[in-house]
Formats: C-alpha cells, sequence, structure tokens
C-alpha cells in the first residue's frame, strides 16, 4: 500500500525522491487560480457568484450571513458538540495569548529602543469545505485574531448547493467572536478578501489552510502585494518518523486520519526498521477496509503514500529536516531527544500519545501550518501573524552626537550627503 523508498547508504537531499502532490496538479490550479483572480479583481460579487456557482453549486444570493442566524446556531447546538468546541476555545486561547509578543523599550546610552506591536485592522480568515465542514478551522483562525485584538475578522467559507453554511461552522464563528461571516468559498473567496468587492470588505491579510487551490490563490494575492498572508497552509501532510518500538497499529492509524483529509494528501512513514514497515503494511490494510472514506484514503496512500527506509534515527532526521513536513510524528525511544534535533516541521508531534489528531482540534498550538516543504523557512499560524511591530527610536541630543561621526562616516561611503546634513542640522554643524 505503501510505496518503498531504500535511502539506506545515500546521504544526498531525498526531496526529489519523496511524494507530494503532483507537480502538474499544481500547474494546473495555477492557470485556473489566475483566471479566477483577475475576474474578481475586475468584476467584484458578479465573479464571485459565477464561479460560487460553478465550484459549490450555488446559484447565489446574499453573501453575508445574518447575525441573527449565526447566534442561532450557537444557541441550537448539540449541548456536548459545544461543550467540546468551548473546551478546545478555551485551550487554542490560553496558548494564544502566552504566544503574543511583548512590546519592550529599552534604554541604551541616550536612547530609547524597542518594538510596539499593533494588531492589524481587518484580517480575512479562511475556513475549508468541500469533503467536510471545519470548525476547528474556526477557533484556529479567528480566536488569535481577537487574541491580537485586530478590529474585524471576516470569516469566508463555501455554502452548500442551497447556499447554506454548516451550522456547526457558523456555531464556532458565534463562539469566537467573528465580526463577519460570507459564504464564499474557493480561489474567489480569497480573491474576495485581498481585492474587496461588493459585499467582501479588502483585508490587511488572509490566513487559514485550503486545497491547491486556496493555496495557490493566496501565493499570487501575496505576490501582487496586496495583501499579506501567514503561509502556504496547502495540501495536508503527515511525516512519521519511528523506529522498531512504535506500535504499528498506531503509525497506520495516524497515517490513514491525515489521509482522509484529501487524496493528494502526503502520508510518509521514516524509519531505520524493515520490521516496522512489514507491520505497519498489515495494521494499514486492516485500518482502511474499515474506515469511512476509504477510497479518498486509498487515493492519498496510493498517491503520496511512501515507507523511507534509512541508514539509522540519524540519517531518519536528516531526512525529515529536509522534506520539512507540516505535521511530524515521532514515535521512537527517547523521543523527546530525537524531536530537539528536528530543524524544520510545522508542528513536532512527541510520543505515542501525541497524535496529529489532538493538534487538528484542541491540543493548543494553531493547525494552519506551511506545507510544501516551506517549513524551512516559515512556522504555523500565531498571535503574532495578527500583529505589526513597530520599530520605536527615541535619541536624545547628547545621544546623537555620539553616533554622529558613525552616520557621517558611513553617508560620505554610500554618497549620500543630505543623510548627514540631517543630522548635522540639528547638531547646529556649518
Amino acid at each position: 500500500m505503501l510505496r518503498l523508498i531504500d535511502l539506506r547508504g545515500d546521504r544526498s537531499d531525498p526531496v526529489a525522491r519523496l511524494p507530494r502532490a503532483s507537480r502538474s496538479v499544481v500547474a494546473t490550479a495555477r492557470e485556473v487560480v489566475r483566471e479566477i483572480l483577475d475576474a474578481v479583481r475586475s468584476e467584484g460579487d458578479a465573479a464571485v457568484q459565477r464561479y460560487g456557482k460553478q465550484f459549490d453549486g450555488w446559484d447565489g444570493g446574499e453573501f453575508r450571513v445574518g447575525a441573527e442566524q449565526i447566534k442561532a446556531a450557537l444557541e441550537d447546538l448539540e449541548p456536548a458538540l459545544r461543550a467540546a468546541l468551548e473546551r478546545a476555545a478555551d485551550q487554542i486561547r490560553w496558548f494564544a495569548e502566552r504566544s503574543r509578543p511583548p512590546d519592550w523599550r529599552e534604554l541604551r546610552g541616550r536612547a530609547l529602543l524597542g518594538v510596539t506591536h499593533h494588531p492589524l485592522r481587518r484580517v480575512g480568515v479562511y475556513v475549508p469545505g468541500g469533503l467536510g465542514a471545519y470548525p476547528s478551522t474556526v477557533l484556529m483562525t479567528v480566536i488569535p485574531a481577537k487574541v491580537a485584538e485586530v478590529d474585524q475578522v471576516v470569516l469566508c467559507t463555501p455554502p452548500d448547493e442551497d447556499g447554506n453554511v454548516n451550522p456547526t461552522v457558523l456555531a464556532a464563528a458565534a463562539l469566537c467572536g467573528a465580526d463577519l461571516v460570507v459564504r464564499v468559498g474557493g480561489a474567489q473567496a480569497i480573491a474576495a478578501m485581498a481585492y474587496g468587492t461588493q459585499s467582501v470588505p479588502r483585508c490587511d491579510k488572509v490566513v487559514g489552510p485550503g486545497n491547491v487551490y486556496v493555496a495557490e490563490a493566496k501565493q499570487m494575492v501575496a505576490a501582487e502585494g496586496v495583501v499579506g498572508i501567514d503561509a502556504l497552509a496547502g495540501v495536508t501532510e503527515v511525516a512519521i518518523l519511528a523506529d522498531d518500538t512504535a506500535d504499528p497499529v498506531l503509525v497506520a492509524a495516524d497515517l490513514v486520519a491525515q489521509a482522509e483529509h484529501d487524496p493528494l494528501a502526503t502520508c510518509l512513514l521514516v524509519t531505520p526498521s524493515p520490521a516496522l514497515v512489514a507491520a505497519v503494511e498489515v495494521a494499514l490494510a486492516e485500518e482502511v477496509a474499515v474506515t469511512r472514506h476509504r477510497e479518498r484514503v486509498s487515493q492519498a496512500l496510493a498517491g503520496q503514500g511512501a515507507a523511507v527506509l534509512v541508514d539509522d534515527l540519524d540519517h531518519a532526521v536528516e531526512v525529515v529536516n529536509s522534506f520539512a513536513p507540516e505535521h511530524l510524528e515521532i514515535q521512537t525511544a527517547d523521543a523527546d531527544a530525537v524531536a530537539d534535533r528536528v530543524r524544520a516541521a510545522g508542528a513536532v508531534f512527541v510520543g505515542a500519545y501525541t497524535p496529529v489528531s489532538l493538534g487538528d482540534y484542541c491540543a493548543g498550538p494553531n493547525h494552519t501550518l506551511p506545507t510544501g516543504g516551506t517549513a524551512r523557512f516559515t512556522g504555523g499560524l500565531r498571535t503574532d501573524d495578527f500583529l505589526v511591530p513597530v520599530n520605536w527610536v527615541e535619541y536624545e541630543a547628547a545621544g546623537l552626537a555620539d553616533l554622529a561621526p558613525v552616520v557621517e562616516a558611513l553617508g560620505a561611503a554610500e554618497d549620500l550627503p543630505a543623510h548627514v546634513r540631517a543630522v548635522q542640522a540639528r547638531l547646529r554643524k556649518p
């Protein structure tokens, strides 16, 4: 069921040999997304409605969901599900509050230097639909924005064919305090939040996960400089770094759990143990046979599933650092020590009792994470994604005089005499 990739004896960069969503799929998505972005920018709601009918089957109408409908969704929510959402929200809020960066100012000689963080004015959050409803993503995107004290949070999510938004998603939006909910999905939602339309206000930043079309749309609008984004949180992926102490049933269950998200999901087992690979294959067959979404699970495992054999745990760490997975599970002896050596992953789940499923819903850290190898240079969604750091610089005359020779020397070296003059004028030098 898993493709076998044998890297034993080969310490070269393995990325080209490890599976991810096909580049041809991404290229096709890019062409479609470009058309959607251009249309929404020029036509506004009319284009959003046209693509909504094409991709979601909804003929269109009022895009904004009424406040009373959102409130009613929370009031009508089944008590046990509401309690679960509230418990998850509390855990996520706790983590978001503690990860908010502090403002600081400090005297250095005759200067006051520091950083002040200001909340963004308007943020767009994207909550996927399609193959499922994701109230957990509402919690993960809206709560840190609210902790950061963003002025307005706009939530876009796709409706069903009748134009209805999943009631649990609406309930989560009410619980978290989303300011505006819009029934728009896909690349057209990203375009609407980036450019603004008659119904969707232009946002300063757009965050949240989505399929390959959503990820491409985020990348394109960010490249245009019209809006900020969090990261390329596209098609989901997991790597499980395990040794022969791992329980093959747990490994198989976690691979299936990630595969049920999307037929393009990437699911890797990285191990020095051929015996574990064989045992996981047996367990996978049993898990896939009984899972509800076995068709998409089987597609994901056949397309982007692999067992990667390595020389030892050192080699395994090298491989996952090169691959930079969205989710990385460590199921080894002394898992803490192995995890400490990981330098590139969206989130690391340490030990047999820390499945990705826990992080998807309620562990605390965000489940909106970088995909496609971008964890090499960026991290998951955080409170500071909703804050703008502004440097504070305040010098007294004596402090300016002390550094004036530095400005004079560097200004002369760069042939920028007006820079030097701006200092000299303050010090009343001829």
